[in-house]
């Protein structure tokens, strides 16, 4: 196949140049499936299959249980499934829910190009609008590329200021790729989409302030809806400014700054190669931020290198990227959601149990006296080698004192989860697939479930997948009802 020739920078239009969100819905309706390499294929189908995994162990949690409660949560109301539950919903209220769910363990991918989770702001709603427009697995795959290259390339034009600023790019990035992801499968035009991006340049919202809280994965579920109703409005006529970029009170200069922002980074290059292909999603191994894992595969490393004896542990200094520390130093977690983004108490869990697991976070998982005594002894810092502009962002060093004076250290580089470099295989994701269905979806329905988004490229009809999901355990059930 010839690689596409993407317009690079702005082209004029008679006398004008197109604007930003123009120049992007060009590129936006440039890319067919046809264009896609084969290696991006296997790539979005495992980071949906992934997500469509975390989606349904976060539907048991409080978060997707008060979303239902809320007055105007319109329940069995439409054609779109809700994971874990047994009745379908209307679009809007199926992404909010589905995609609340999703991100409410910390367990999906992450994109170090976005500095986010990409794929949960995309799959509730590609499958949202493949229950609604009855779409193919192909449609679902190119939605799902499409949208991941808009989100990464304007996430190449506005970081790492925008993060620094205390943005969420999952949610404040993740509604441009959710809302080209549905501009594709509702089939607007190219003016139509512009309008769409637009429309979501103010609906773009999430601040990092609210990292360890419910709030954060409504960032996700609240974003996921913003891009679908951003399209949905799009096509029916709705308005919104050309210039909803690079305004001067638009999205570029209020959300990042003057100055701070390349616009040839965020329209250069796009499918020479997809970002999905080059830098890639990491699937997590760890059901907790991506910023503590690589501190606990050092301790895991450790662990397996040594032969530890815990009482004889007299401190240990986890050491981290700066960009890594202000959302994960968290010595004495209460809760699953704090303990999810402690880099004291995940390596800690590391040490004693040679995993992070699921359970792991479950309340009455942080009073454990073991877990309690080892607490105190773990410290977090800024790695002295290490500044912000230090690249990649991801290194750590985890070192143990023992009573002795003893030192042990270890280095650890791997990427924030499972990427290009290190994939999950087949059998490590249907473990993890697994593991997070079986909380809320029937046992004799999860292989089979799971074998229909392994070939998802092949399927006719993306109804014909979730009505596989529509079989809830028992406690499930009685979670929905309560």
């Amino acid at each position: 196949m010839v690689p596409r020739k993407y317009p690079q920078l702005a082209e004029p239009m008679g006398e004008k140049k197109m604007t930003i969100t123009q120049e992007l819905a060009k590129r936006i309706h440039a890319i067919s499936y046809d264009d896609l390499p084969a290696e991006a294929i296997p790539l979005a189908r495992a980071a949906i299959l992934d997500a469509i995994a975390c989606a349904f162990v976060g539907s048991v949690e409080d978060t997707a249980k008060i979303i239902e409660k809320i007055p105007g949560f319109a329940g069995a109301s439409g054609p779109c499934a809700v994971f874990g539950r047994d009745y379908r919903t209307n679009p809007l209220d199926a992404v909010l829910i589905n995609g609340t769910s999703a991100h409410a363990l910390d367990f999906d991918d992450m994109s170090m190009t976005m500095g986010g989770h990409p794929t949960v702001m995309l799959m509730p709603v590609i499958f949202a609008l493949g229950d609604q427009l009855e779409i193919s697995g192909k449609d679902a795959i190119l939605a799902y590329v499409v949208g991941h290259e808009t989100a990464t390339r304007i996430a190449r034009g506005v970081h790492m200021h925008h993060y620094d600023k205390g943005w969420h790019p999952t949610a404040t990035l993740g509604v441009f790729g959710a809302t080209a992801a549905a501009s594709r499968l509702l089939k607007l035009s190219e003016d139509q989409t512009a309008t769409a991006l637009g429309i979501a340049a103010s609906l773009a919202s999430g601040v990092k302030s609210n990292f360890g809280s419910m709030t954060k994965p409504l960032h996700v579920g609240h974003g996921n809806r913003n891009g679908l109703y951003a399209a949905m409005l799009a096509k029916e006529g709705f308005t919104s400014n050309d210039h909803a970029f690079e305004h001067k009170q638009g999205f570029l200069n209020v959300f990042n700054g003057p100055d701070t922002y390349d616009v040839d980074k965020m329209l250069a290059d796009w499918g020479q190669p997809f970002d999905l292909v080059s830098v890639g999603v990491g699937l997590k191994k760890h059901p907790c931020c991506g910023g503590t894992h690589p501190p606990i595969e050092a301790m895991l490393t450790l662990r397996a290198e040594n032969d530890i004896d815990v009482d004889q542990v007299e401190t240990i200094d986890v050491w981290v990227h700066p960009l890594r520390l202000p959302h994960t130093n968290n010595p004495d977690p209460k809760t699953p959601l704090q303990g999810k983004f402690s880099q004291q108490y995940t390596v800690a869990r590391a040490l004693l149990e040679g995993r992070v697991k699921l359970e792991h976070f479950e309340p009455d998982a942080f009073g454990e006296p073991e877990i309690q005594a080892l607490l105190k002894k773990v410290q977090a810092d800024v790695h002295p080698k290490m500044t912000h502009e230090t690249t990649p962002h991801h290194g750590a060093e985890v070192v143990i004192t023992l009573k002795n004076g003893e030192k042990i250290n270890s280095y650890n580089e791997v990427d924030l989860g499972r990427g290009l470099s290190n994939p999950m295989t087949d059998e490590e994701l249907w473990e993890k697939f697994e593991d997070c269905t079986k909380r809320s979806l029937a046992a004799d329905a999860i292989k089979p479930l799971f074998d229909s988004l392994q070939s998802l490229e092949k399927a006719n009809n993306v109804k014909e997948i979730t009505d596989l999901m529509l079989y809830p355990t028992k406690a499930a059930q009685s979670v929905a009802a309560e």
